[in-house]
């Protein structure tokens, strides 16, 4: 398709010098502008080009500046005016800044009189300027003084004034004395550390910005103004003439920057306003103005377009460190080579080639060099041109390393050094050579995963798992995972969690069940690195089963022998176990740091302790019941018998415990829910409160008489206070009493609570328990993530023996739980047992039901509850999201 022509430029008629602009010119001229801008809108929705179009709205600009400035000013000689920032680049998105610098010869009341009216003027038009107005000497001295105003200068652009004083302007950026080279770009590469800091040091985030996030605009703008001021090469073409670039680098940053320049022009339209992040609310609205269209459930549009700001980030990202090493090399001073093995050199803390052609005619000393950097020691980095040959090789041999005996014998070796080899592969995926091996890894790149679960994209996801494997291996992490690290060291090959940790998600997007094929391909690889069958098997079953430890302690009663004793016959063996366990909690925090805490910590140590337990040779069956629940008592007894508390008081107060009691619960829970009860004597309700108990959470217990709505009234209280329920346990003594236990986090840090907070939820629940009332709902609206990822809820009824199971799948908002108990208490049914289990946005909640005369729901009480439910969590079709992973 022709790209349509460029919009005119406004026709403004012949200025009279310092007449001034009447309020009807005022007004003409801002519809002028108003006309162009649209036109120009117009233009990019038909296929116009980003940059040709940015370049037109700042023509349109000049002439409106222009013509205002001579009408105000005139030629007076006392006075330039100059674009700054991006206008000066002569680039105007959408809605970008028109920044301003009117730098003055002289201080007399007329002139600032005239620049006073002059800027109004411009306001009235409607351009609304970023403006400043100096004197020369003030321009040098705020230079001096702050790198970011002279990096402002070097983008200056004169419009109008008088030439002389540009010279003088241009005198500042020239004078060395002026941020000689290298504190310019130590105070550059100071700058570039703090921003990229504010988003998490990576351009994979899920609302990235375009413009200050790393691999942004601003990136391609710092290596202009780096090249400007170190090599006299103000563009990426003189960068190239410099050797600081070739032209394969050179077209690839152009192509990044289109990319980019064309998400940031649709992205000012869809929000109206200056927008630098590509939030949620605007993704899919973009995604579709940009002409993408889902493919399949897993694979998005807007997923794509995503990708294609991730790809462009991440070339502009690895572009940019490579830059700055070759201006660091640049800079330093002739340093003589000394020889690292046969085939290597090291420049001071860089590592080169000693024959340029080495890895051309020995493709697999494109591995070696990376384990040739972990085994010498002091190294940093690469020479910038050994980075460029790493770049050149890897597109020389397209498509034949992934089979390349000799690649993949080194890459073994490599992935055998263990937790070190992580950083050589995420060193190795910078230059495209861990896709070149591993093909189906390059399908991944930049891959976005559309839901509030994910945090980053599949393959920075996968490296950020491969590091959290890394730190098992170090002692120091031991506070944080102890279990993790003392489980490291009887790793008998540690390079098959690797393999397993890189495979795990790298099916992602294909349509199916990422796990399945994650397993074809993992046991594909295997094949092609000549690993034993055995060895391929592990590596596959991890792929295959990567999300069973998590789905399993999470979705079911771990405290139950049958559940465990089931996981631990999936499972097998310890050598699964182990290495499942170090998988799981990796994939995990890998997923969000957000996600882990000490609920999750303890949760996933009770399963793995157990389920290794249960693969003793000697116990192949699940302890009896009786002999279970025996043990429970036991050993609560000896927490509880004391000088002032005896056998037969405590026997007293259990007796109305029902058995599943000492099933479900741990003998310490069950030794203080009983001194809870003795101290109250005959005062009810007993409410006691625990802010840290089991797993890391805030534990609640209730003796109180049972009635019906007790669980709605318990939750709308608990999210009134904002605390989440990660499990409760609903059970009905002999005599009608409730015995509820909830385990808590606190909602907005996912932390148990303190001792003043725990005190609160006591009395409030005292006091709410106290009235037979049922307690109203808080009132909150959904956040600006929710907003965009609703799906239509699902409701499920299995049968579960005496009890049927509900499990309820919908998108979380506030207050869900608490809705969703006052629905169950409409629709007449009680609530045995509850597992509480968030993933970003999509809530997964099993309840154990049975109606009011404990009998399993009926089909007519089933549907009865599935309209109770609908209604009071509310109907809301606006997405399906895609099966959410387990690891939340």
């Amino acid at each position: 398709m022709t790209a349509p022509a460029l919009p005119p430029l406004p026709r403004l008629p012949a200025v009279v010098p310092r007449s001034g602009v009447s309020p009807e010119a005022r007004r003409a001229l801002r519809q002028l502008l108003g006309d162009t801008e649209r036109a120009i809108a117009t233009a990019f929705d038909e296929g116009g080009d980003a940059t040709a179009l940015s370049r037109r709205r700042s023509e349109a600009i000049d002439k409106v500046v222009v013509h205002a400035w001579k009408a105000c000013l005139g030629d007076l000689a006392a006075a330039t005016l100059f674009a700054v920032g991006g206008y000066g680049r002569g680039l105007l998105f959408p809605r970008s800044d028109v920044d301003l610098l009117a730098i003055v010869g002289e201080t007399s009341p007329p002139l600032y009189r005239a620049l006073e009216n002059f800027f109004a003027c411009l306001w009235d038009i409607g351009i609304k300027p970023g403006h400043a107005v100096r004197e020369i000497d003030e321009c040098r001295a705020l230079a001096m003084q702050d790198a970011s105003v002279f990096t402002s200068l070097i983008d200056a652009r004169r419009l109008v004034g008088q030439p002389i004083l540009e010279t003088r302007l241009r005198g500042i950026l020239e004078d060395p004395a002026v941020w000689p080279p290298r504190e310019y770009l130590a105070v550059r590469l100071r700058e570039r550390d703090a921003r990229h800091a504010r988003f998490d040091d990576t351009a994979h985030n899920l609302e990235p910005n375009l413009k200050d996030g790393p691999g942004g605009l601003r990136s391609l703008d710092a290596m202009r103004w780096l090249g400007r001021r170190l090599a006299n090469a103000p563009d990426f073409d003189a960068m190239v003439q410099e050797g600081l670039l070739d032209q394969v680098e050179c077209d690839a940053l152009l192509r990044a920057e289109q990319t980019l320049r064309r998400y940031r022009f649709a992205l000012h339209l869809e929000a109206g306003r200056a927008e630098e992040r590509l939030l949620f609310d605007y993704q899919r609205a973009i995604a579709a103005r940009l002409g993408f269209e889902d493919e399949h459930e897993k694979n998005l549009g807007v997923e794509q377009f995503m990708q294609g700001y991730y790809r462009a980030a991440s070339t502009i990202e690895r572009a940019g460190v490579q830059v700055v090493e070759r201006f660091e090399e640049m800079l330093e001073p002739a340093i003589e080579p000394r020889a690292v093995g046969q085939d290597y050199v090291r420049f001071g803390n860089r590592l080169a080639l000693r024959d340029a052609e080495l890895f051309v005619g020995q493709p697999a000393a494109l591995v070696d060099i990376f384990i040739a950097r972990l085994d010498e020691p002091g190294i940093t980095g690469f020479t910038a041109q050994t980075m460029r040959r790493i770049q050149h090789a890897v597109s020389l041999h397209d498509g034949k390393l992934a089979d390349d005996s000799s690649v993949l014998s080194s890459f073994l070796k490599l992935l055998r050094r263990g937790a070190p080899a992580v950083e050589a592969l995420w060193r190795m995926n910078r230059y495209g050579l861990l896709a070149a091996i591993i093909p189906a890894f390059g399908r991944i790149v930049g891959r976005m995963q559309y839901d509030l679960f994910h945090m980053f994209t599949v393959d920075e996801h996968t490296l950020r798992v491969l590091r959290n494997v890394a730190r098992f291996a170090d002692p120091g992490s031991h506070g944080e995972f102890p279990h993790a690290v003392e489980i490291w060291p009887t790793l008998d090959k540690p390079e098959l969690l690797l393999l397993a940790a890189l495979f795990h998600d790298i099916a992602k997007g294909r349509g199916g069940d990422h796990s399945v094929l994650g397993e074809e391909e993992a046991h594909a690889f295997g094949k092609r690195l000549g690993l034993p069958a055995e060895d391929i098997a592990l590596v596959g079953w991890l792929v295959r089963w990567h999300l069973l430890m998590s789905t399993t302690a999470q979705r079911q009663d771990i405290t139950d022998a049958d559940v465990v004793q089931r996981f631990a016959g999936l499972v097998g063996d310890w050598e699964h176990l182990d290495n499942l366990y170090l998988l799981t909690i990796a994939d995990i925090i890998g997923t969000s740091p957000k996600l882990w805490n000490a609920w999750k910590d303890r949760l996933m140590a009770d399963l793995y302790t157990s389920a290794r337990y249960a693969l003793r040779s000697d116990q192949a069956q699940s302890p009896r019941v009786d002999a279970r629940a025996r043990d429970c008592r036991d050993r609560a007894l000896a927490m509880l018998v004391s000088p002032d508390v005896g056998a037969t008081a405590v026997e007293k107060v259990w007796a109305d415990f029902p058995e599943l009691s000492f099933l479900r619960h741990r003998p310490e829970q069950i030794a203080w829910q009983t001194a809870a009860i003795l101290r109250a004597g005959k005062v009810r309700p007993v409410v006691e409160v625990h802010p840290f108990s089991v797993r890391g959470s805030t534990e609640l217990f209730l003796y109180a008489p049972d009635r019906d709505g007790l669980f709605a009234t318990v939750t709308a209280v608990l999210d009134r206070l904002r605390f989440s329920v990660v499990e409760a346990r609903i059970l009905s003594s002999p005599t009608g009493m409730a015995l509820d236990t909830f385990l808590l986090l606190e909602s907005d840090s996912q932390a148990p609570a303190s001792l003043q907070r725990a005190e609160e939820l006591r009395t409030r629940m005292c006091k709410a328990l106290s009235d037979n009332r049922v307690a109203q709902l808080a009132k909150r609206g959904l956040s600006r993530h929710l907003r965009y990822f609703q799906m239509a809820p699902r409701v499920e009824f299995t049968d579960a023996g005496e009890r049927t199971q509900l499990a309820f799948v919908c998108t979380d908002r506030p207050g869900l739980l608490a809705a969703v108990a006052q629905a169950l208490a409409e629709a007449k049914v009680r609530v045995h047992d509850a597992r509480i289990a968030t993933f970003g946005e999509r809530v997964e909640d099993f309840f154990q039901l049975t109606d009011r005369h404990d009998k399993p729901l009926s089909a007519n009480r089933r549907n009865i509850l599935r309209e109770a439910l609908l209604r009071h969590v509310g109907h809301a079709p606006r997405t399906e999201v895609p099966h959410a992973d387990a690891n939340a």
